[in-house]
């Protein structure tokens, strides 16, 4: 009993010390493992063996979860593979460092690493928004997925791509057809016709995301447009409507309505008397113009029309008829008096009398000065 008692007591004073050398043998261990990761040159079937081998520890890994399936040490070095052949191919280190750390990961089961990081992952638990980590099954799982692509990446390189001649033959006959004859690149109107329809569909579909936060906004665009659209018709239909108001002259018209001649000479003569009777010489003197203008309309001298001026009547004239003068010197004193604004008096009056009644006739004329 007291020898049971003296080793217990030893035994409980050495647990720190025991502790301390298996801490520093692992540290030990990790020296050769680093120094057996070190990169060694590899050929490329040399790789793809690596891989299966990886595979297949990484299956035994899985299924034992212990330290004797999971030994990083089985891994092996990284492999510095050459890519191609010949003194210029590449060489490429590929790393299996995250493959170890993984094996040391997965030497304790997912319960007991589970249980030690629960009040680590407390607040990343709590978090809906983050994703849960992996367990180290699902982590092994992963790795043999990763591998077997490798695997598969590095055969796909070895292998030559086929041709695909009957493909191509194939596709060569369809675009042969009539239907595919006139096929041509896109011009570059096309294309800024494509980049126009792009925007504007890209701005109608920013509108309608505003519009949906803001159904407001919606219907002030739709009741502004409508607005506008009123808005202009209504300008359009006024202008519209002043023009035709403004407009004096019908677009279709009689021939000779409205001319010197469909008012008989005497009544201009007869108002040229009144006015000149009341002092008006201005007026009086644009009578005896149109009075002479209607007598020698209604002589059938020119054909009637209203809208001919004062040069045209006189250049309707003959050069040899002798009325030219007379009308000549009546036409220069109305248009002084009429449209050059200049003031009239008894003496300009009594001279456009003379030339009128000249051309009317002296028995006419006394006649109308008569009536």
């Amino acid at each position: 009993m007291t020898l049971l008692r003296v080793s217990a007591k030893i035994s409980s004073a050495a647990m720190p010390v025991l502790v301390l050398l298996i801490a520093m043998a692992r540290c030990f261990a990790a020296g050769p493992q680093q120094a057996q990761g070190a990169p060694t040159n590899a050929s490329f079937d040399d790789y793809c063996k690596h891989l299966v081998a990886l595979i297949s520890l990484t299956q035994k890994c899985a299924k034992g979860r212990n330290a004797e399936s999971c030994d990083p040490q089985g891994i092996g070095p990284d492999d510095h593979v050459q890519l191609g052949q010949g003194s210029s191919a590449e060489r490429r280190v590929i790393g299996y460092e995250w493959l170890r750390e993984l094996f040391t990961r997965a030497q304790e089961p997912d319960k007991a690493q589970q249980a030690a990081g629960t009040m680590g992952n407390a607040q990343m638990q709590n978090d809906s928004s983050l994703p849960k980590p992996r367990t180290t099954t699902q982590l092994l799982d992963a790795a043999l997925v990763r591998l077997a692509g490798d695997l598969r990446q590095a055969g796909g390189q070895i292998q030559t791509v086929p041709g695909h001649a009957a493909e191509s033959d194939a596709m060569r006959k369809v675009l042969a057809e009539r239907e595919f004859r006139r096929l041509k690149a896109q011009s570059p109107g096309d294309s800024i016709l494509e980049k126009l329809n792009d925007w504007v569909s890209r701005l109608f579909s920013g509108i309608s995301s505003l519009t949906k936060g803001a159904k407001w906004l919606g219907r002030l665009l739709v009741w502004g447009f409508v607005l506008a659209v009123g808005i202009g018709l209504a300008w359009a239909l006024l202008q519209l409507e002043r023009r035709w108001r403004v407009r004096l002259v019908p677009e279709v018209e009689a021939p000779g309505t409205g001319a010197a001649s469909a008012r008989d000479w005497q009544l201009w003569l007869e108002d040229a008397r009144k006015a000149a009777a009341n002092g008006l010489w201005r007026e009086a003197i644009h009578f005896l113009y149109w009075a002479a203008i209607s007598r020698l309309e209604s002589k059938r001298m020119w054909p009637a029309d209203r809208a001919r001026t004062p040069r045209e009547y006189l250049a309707l004239v003959a050069v040899d008829d002798p009325r030219k003068a007379g009308l000549a010197a009546l036409t220069g004193s109305f248009e002084r008096t009429w449209y050059g604004g200049r003031p009239a008096a008894e003496a300009d009056y009594r001279q456009a009398d003379e030339l009128a009644a000249a051309l009317i006739g002296t028995g006419a004329a006394e006649g109308g000065r008569a009536r």
